[in-house]
């Protein structure tokens, strides 16, 4: 017996692999061809796992103090929408909400939303 789709595994997943600064572990929760946008905008700024490794290899998870805390999380059929409170990183502490399109292959589309 298979187990249901749980699109809120997935972001839990990437999240601790995200907060572990596990890059291999991270990249295995999103679709081979994940789109990412930062609202309002409308043109990706990433396309394809080789562009979620390289930018978050060296842009977050080369910092030691990388942390996201969960502040909220809402499941929506395959959208999980979670609040985060990001430090560690530039500009810290940051205030964010990523809106994550689930598949049963992956995370395949993320948008990011800034607090300020």
């Amino acid at each position: 017996m298979s187990k249901p789709f749980d699109p809120a595994a997935f972001a839990q997943r990437q999240l601790d692999a995200y907060n572990a600064r596990d890059l291999e572990r991270f990249i295995g929760e999103y679709t081979d061809d994940v789109v990412v946008f930062r609202l309002p905008g409308t043109e990706p700024i990433m396309r394809g796992k080789q562009d979620l490794a390289e930018h978050y290899s060296k842009n977050r998870f080369n910092l030691p103090e990388l942390h996201a805390e969960l502040v909220s999380r809402m499941v929506f059929g395959n959208k999980v929408i979670d609040q985060e409170y990001v430090t560690g990183v530039p500009g810290a502490p940051l205030e964010v909400a990523a809106i994550y399109e689930v598949t049963p292959a992956g995370i395949s589309k993320v948008w990011f939303v800034s607090g300020s």
